[in-house]
């Protein structure tokens, strides 16, 4: 998988994000994968060889958490 650059992260996830409550960029999230809070607007995206994206969570590659992984804390 390659990491590619979303310019406009927000747009990115309105258009992508796969559940109805889509996050802001300010939000703060937890990755069960690796156990760690971040915020929303450091989030990564891969895309696979078949050309597949994915939303993955700041620590990737060391983490493997996508946004399936991620729950809002509190």
């Amino acid at each position: 998988m390659q990491e590619i650059t979303i310019q406009d992260k927000q747009r990115y996830l309105e258009l992508r994000y796969p559940f109805s409550s889509i996050p802001v960029l300010g939000e703060k999230r937890y990755c069960m994968q690796c156990k760690k809070e971040f915020l929303v607007e450091k989030f990564k995206v891969y895309r696979s060889e078949e050309g597949r994206e994915v939303i993955c969570c700041p620590n990737a590659p060391v983490c493997k958490g996508t946004v399936l992984d991620w729950y809002k804390n509190g």
